[in-house]
């Protein structure tokens, strides 16, 4: 596996803006991405689709709470479950095509799961020790969870709360403080914020 290293390659889109924080979706970037994750799930009973799509999402918002910036920048959507890249699928399926993947389904609880695992390392050359930290650090905090339990924790999170299902989660809303820890200078930031990206009412 390669190591950590500077800047990205591959395909990118234009940037978004979340305030002076610049958002720039890199497809190559991604795909390493969801190699490596999937890769690090093998061991995990419960790393099915679910725990997959979950630990994405953490990490992204992870790295942008604590160092103000995106891994790879993609974008998350609002599902029943929680949170889950909308790039996923279409990477997926190349990455099937290419023989560099392939999708097991397997018996968790009785009950049907399907896990993407990686027939090649994850090249990791063009991410920064930072990211990969923030990356392991959502490995070890979830570690032992299943995917039901970390689809809750998501749930707790106030971008998934202010948007319906289907719609994107601003990444704005990583600056956003848990229910239970709310004041009222975070319930008004939420109301500002809600207000600014048209979020649905959280009740």
């Amino acid at each position: 596996m390669s190591q950590a290293g500077g800047g990205s390659a591959g395909m990118s889109h234009p940037p978004r803006s979340i305030g002076a924080v610049e958002v720039r979706y890199d497809e190559a970037k991604f795909t390493e991405l969801l190699v490596y994750v999937a890769d690090r799930l093998r061991g995990d009973r419960a790393g099915g689709a679910t725990k997959l799509n979950k630990v994405l999402f953490f990490a992204e918002f992870t790295h942008l709470r604590r160092h103000h910036a995106v891994i790879s920048g993609c974008e998350f959507q609002k599902l029943a479950h929680g949170p889950a890249p909308r790039q996923l699928l279409p990477v997926r399926r190349r990455l099937l095509a290419a023989g560099e993947a392939e999708l097991v389904e397997e018996d968790f609880l009785g009950r049907p799961q399907q896990r993407l695992v990686p027939r090649r390392a994850a090249d990791l050359s063009a991410f920064t020790k930072e990211e990969l930290a923030s990356v392991d650090d959502v490995f070890e905090q979830l570690g032992g969870m299943t995917g039901t339990q970390v689809s809750e924790l998501s749930h707790q999170e106030p971008g998934w709360r202010l948007t319906e299902v289907g719609e994107t989660i601003p990444f704005a809303s990583a600056f956003l403080d848990f229910p239970q820890v709310a004041t009222d200078v975070s319930a008004r930031m939420e109301s500002e914020v809600a207000e600014r990206y048209g979020f649905a009412d959280a009740g």
